[in-house]
Parts: C-alpha cells; structure tokens; sequence
C-alpha cells in the first residue's frame, strides 16, 4: 500500500507562495499545530487531536515509555519539533519541520533545547480526519529521504498499522497489521506492541 492511497486529510498550506525556513517558523504566533514540508506550510484542520486518536497515541507512549525506561533512547510525542536539515544545520537552511505524534531518538546527539535535529529512529503517526494525502505522501518522502528507519502510520477507525522500513535508502512496507496482531519494532530492539491492546476499548 502507497502512502497516496491511505485515506487521510491535511489542510493545504495556507499560502502556495514563498518557501519557508525553521527561521521563519520560529517567528509565527499561532494556536494550531503548524508544520513545515519541503518549505510549505501545513497546519492542523482541528484546535486539538480527536479523543480516540489521544487514546491511542498514549497507550502507546506508555509502553515505549516503560520499555525504554533507563535505556539509551528516548521517547517523545507531539507537540514535539522535529527539524529534518538537508545541507545545512542553519535555521534559515531547513526547510522541513514536523511534530510527529510519536517518536523514538536513540542519538542523543540530535536532541537540544528545541528538539530533535536529524531523522528520529521511529517515527510513529496517528491519522486523523483532519489530514490528507497529500501531506502523509510528503511526509513519508522527507522521512525515507532523511533517513526515518521506521514509520509507523495507523489508522484509528480502520484498526489498521502499517510499518515502512528503511533499507538500502527506500522504505518498504509491512503486511497491513490489525488488532489481534502482535507487531515488532526492528530499529528498538526488543520491543513489541499487542495491537489487541493498543485497539481496545475504544468505543
């Protein structure tokens, strides 16, 4: 499955005009959730997460959380700023921010006090209505690009998760897991998620 024909709706960037930086980013004022991709400007559809989309990224938050307790890597979940450079470290050079819902930085290198710089090990996103395909498409082409080992992209009303892994530079994707399915995470060693659990008592 092509992260195209993954149903999911994003707004689409407030303007089609200029490119935009991590600088520019770091001088808006704005209530609702804004990311940068590839220099355009998304910005969420809703003032907050749906209820079962928070249920959902919690459950899983705790169990990467318990599991990397006292551990190398290190867990962080949205609003969280993710800066994916190309060239150049510089604000004014990067073009792509994003907060993903959940993610993974094993190098802790990459953390300071604005958030991670470089490509996490696992990214893990939540879709909701308030996303489109277009979005997911490019978010998917700047993590293979940036080197994301794993992407996670579950989708909430349709129980689903599926896994790209990174190899030889391009992302390849997992069966399509649903609940019931216990699933493993290549990049966290060791770790593994009950989607039977994860889908649970949703209602």
């Amino acid at each position: 499955m092509k992260p195209e024909e993954i149903e999911n709706k994003v707004s689409e960037p407030f303007t089609g005009y200029g490119r935009y930086s991590y600088a520019d980013y770091l001088t808006w004022q704005m209530d609702e959730m804004v990311e940068i991709i590839k220099g355009k400007v998304f910005k969420s559809a809703a003032a907050a997460p749906r209820r079962i989309h928070q249920e959902i990224a919690l459950k899983i938050a705790r169990k990467l959380g318990d599991y990397l307790d006292k551990k190398t890597c290190k867990i962080f979940h949205a609003p969280f700023d993710v800066r994916l450079p190309v060239k150049s470290k510089k604000n004014e050079d990067i073009f792509t921010v994003v907060q993903p819902d959940i993610c993974v930085v094993c190098d802790r290198n990459k953390l300071d006090e604005a958030g991670c710089i470089g490509a996490p090990d696992l990214i893990i996103e939540i879709l909701s209505p308030g996303n489109n395909r277009k979005e997911l498409k490019q978010k998917y082409e700047v993590y293979e690009e940036s080197g994301v080992q794993e992407y996670w992209v579950i989708h909430p009303s349709e129980q689903t998760l599926l896994i790209y892994t990174l190899s030889m530079g391009k992302y390849f994707p997992s069966k399509l897991f649903t609940s019931g399915d216990i699933v493993s995470s290549e990049c966290i060693d060791g770790f593994i998620l009950d989607l039977e659990y994860v889908f649970s008592d949703l209602d």
